[in-house]
Parts: structure tokens; sequence; C-alpha cells
């Protein structure tokens, strides 16, 4: 029998990516779209490439299903849960940052959602905090060194593209603004870096340094970082180590060949590409900010949490041309 799934936020475009993932995941079957903005729409008429694939209507009425999808603006889940209690046996995916730092509440215990280091953890999990876009491909490029107690001072920079930013119009999203043009934001003080030290720091075990600059991309979607340190192992040493590390993960591949982001879009793969000029190497890494970064990353939490196979509704092709 099928599980039964919700989708709260379900008009934004991670709860519509979600909507065109699990339209064809043969485990679930989509029981409601919850939005209080849009309730009483088809989300055919708000993303019409969903006319055939999902007809439903938007609406402002939970129901009483097996697993959630939070898709709402930060700082909002919390909130929602308060306001909508959820039963203990439902599986509750947070898509947003409420709980990536501090996992508790009330009854749930939320576990970290990235799968390379919390598999055994999320298998049976009830309450999963998604990560986020720029700290999922950071951590993905910084992990085996951390493993290895071998991160001091680390400087990066990463590019995204505009559905990063949300749904809601803001002044640097507009075309007319964003084509032909980029910009650097928050530079050394994203929202991310302190979920991304969280981890890092507890594999280095020490103190790590991440200096971020995000850049804003002429694009709609995707998610290209490189980041910089010093170290004396030589590139294949560094390649071997992760090999090693990637080894049994379906959606990470080390490549020695320049990497771009058309590899990875429309996937929910990671690909790491490693570059070293004297003592200084880069390591760089791309993902699709709206599926490896989360709606994808999401589901492939719920394949584990519900001990399906971790690919199930993830064998997606990249937009190539």
């Amino acid at each position: 029998m099928k599980k039964t799934v919700g989708i709260i936020g379900a008009n934004g475009y991670t709860g519509s990516e979600l909507i065109r993932l699990l339209a064809f995941h043969p485990h679930v079957t989509l029981s409601f779209l919850y939005s209080r903005s849009n309730s009483g729409t088809r989300i055919s008429d708000l993303y019409p490439d969903l006319t055939t694939v999902c007809e439903m209507v938007l609406t402002d009425k939970p129901e009483d299903v097996d697993i959630i999808f939070l898709c709402l603006p930060h700082k909002e889940s919390q909130n929602w849960l308060t306001q909508n209690p959820v039963k203990d046996e439902t599986l509750v995916i947070d898509l947003g940052n409420d709980f990536r730092l501090e996992g508790n509440f009330g009854n749930r215990d939320f576990i970290y959602g990235l799968p390379e280091i919390n598999k055994k953890q999320l298998m049976g999990a009830k309450s999963i905090a998604n990560p986020g876009c720029f700290a999922t491909a950071i951590q993905l490029a910084l992990l085996p060194l951390a493993e290895k107690g071998m991160l001091n001072e680390v400087f990066t920079t990463g590019i995204t593209g505009s559905t990063g930013a949300g749904q809601s119009l803001q002044a640097t999203t507009h075309f007319t603004w964003r084509n032909d043009n980029v910009s650097a934001y928050k530079t050394l003080t994203h929202q991310h870096v302190d979920e991304i030290l969280q981890q890092l720091i507890a594999f280095n075990n020490k103190e790590v340094t991440l200096n971020f600059v995000p850049w804003r991309g002429d694009f709609a979607r995707g998610i290209f970082t490189s980041s910089t340190m010093k170290t004396d192992l030589e590139l294949e040493e560094i390649e071997q180590l992760y090999q090693d590390f990637y080894a049994e993960e379906p959606f990470v591949t080390v490549s020695r060949k320049a990497v771009d982001l058309k590899q990875v879009v429309n996937t929910n793969r990671c690909v790491i590409q490693i570059e070293k000029s004297g003592n200084v190497v880069v390591i760089h890494s791309a993902i699709d900010n709206l599926l490896k970064g989360a709606s994808g990353q999401a589901v492939q939490n719920m394949n584990l949490a519900m001990n399906w196979e971790e690919n199930t509704g993830l064998n997606l092709k990249p937009i190539a041309f």
C-alpha cells in the first residue's frame, strides 16, 4: 500500500519541485497540497508544466497523512507545527532552516538530513531537517578533508541561480536586473555558515574558519562552489581520499574532468572536482539547488526513513543542452 503525502507550502519552488518528483514516485500518493495564499487554485494553473502531471487543488486544510514535507519560508515551520499538531508516527521533513541547528521540538528530535554523513540515523527517522542548498554543496566538498582533521582556514566562493532566493519577488530577482549580471551578497555572513561549521567542526574535531562569499548568478537554477585551502598532500592522494569517502554514495561523483552546472541541473547529483597548484588545493562542487540542495534531497531522506531504495524516484537526467 502506498504511503500518503502532504506538502505544506506546495505553491513555492521547492514545493512544486516535490510535486514533480512525487507524482512519479512508486511508493507514495499525494493526498493534499497546502497553501494559505493560493487555496482553491489548481496547482497546474500556477505551474502549467504540471498539467496532466498533477491537477490537484490547493487547500488550507491539512489532513492526516503518513509523510509531511514543510516547504515554508525560514522560521515558519515551528509556527505551522504549533498550530497544526502532527501525529508522532507521521514522518516530518522540514526544508526550511528551523531545525538544522536546534533540532528539538516538542516530542520530536530532528536528524540533520545530509545522507552522506547521517545515513544510519536517517533510517527509520520520524523528524528530518533538510540541509540548505549552499550548505549541501560546501559540506560535500569539504567533508572528506574534515574527516582527516585537515581543515583550518577555508576560503569559499559560490554562485547560485535565482530560484535560490525563493518565489517572492525581490529587486534582485527581476529578469532585467539578474540577466547578464553577477553580484556578491551576504559576504562572510550567509545564514548557512553556522550550519556548515556545525558539521565540519564535528568531523574535523577542531575549529574551522570558513570565509564564504556567495554570488547571485544570471541563471535560474544550480550552485557552483570553489573552496580553497592549503595542504601538503599530493593531488592523487586527495582524489583517492574523496573516492574512498564517497565510494558507496549514489549521488556524489568525484571527477577528474572539469565540472560544469549542466552536469547536475535537473538531477539529485553532486559532482566534485579537485585541482592543486603548489600547496594550494581547490575543491569545486556543483549541485542543483532545487534538487540535491532541497526537494531531491528531501525525497532521498524520505526513502531512507521509509527503508526504500535510496535512489527511488530520483533517477533523473541532466539538462545537457
